[in-house]
């Protein structure tokens, strides 16, 4: 299997730690986060690429999903779309496509604002190739 999660959460957690000191994040779901804003990066797809195969799998086309989470009084969504910008650079220029941006009603608590996000990018665990 093609591994890149470690490698796409470390360089999206740097980026956001020098720009928003203090910032809580996350590689998996976390229910009640420990602090905000909170930023959850999850592999959420990996599959192998069926015409890059030659009989092991060399290429993988990887999905990750991307929660921002903000629970201010006042300008919660600003901040949650100030933190996906950020994180759009950096995947942007790691050859990443978003192919989903949006924001999801937390139901659990109101007072807490959410926006989803979803890239997509092939790689071959080395390289990551825009298709």
């Amino acid at each position: 299997m093609t591994d890149c999660e470690n490698e796409v959460y470390t360089r999206i957690a740097t980026v956001l730690r020098e720009h928003f000191p203090g910032i809580n994040l996350a590689g998996e779901y976390v229910k009640a986060p420990s602090g905000f804003p909170h930023v959850s990066i999850t592999q959420s797809d990996n599959s192998v690429v069926s015409e890059r195969m030659t009989g092991s799998a060399e290429m993988a086309q990887v999905m990750f999903e991307v929660n921002v989470y903000s629970n201010k009084t006042e300008g919660k969504k600003t901040e949650c779309k100030a933190i996906m910008k950020v994180i759009d650079e950096v995947l942007f220029k790691m050859n990443f496509k978003r192919i989903a941006l949006t924001p999801v009603p937390n139901m659990e608590d109101a007072s807490i604002y959410r926006m989803v996000a979803r890239y997509r990018v092939m790689t071959d665990g080395n390289y990551f190739y825009r298709r």
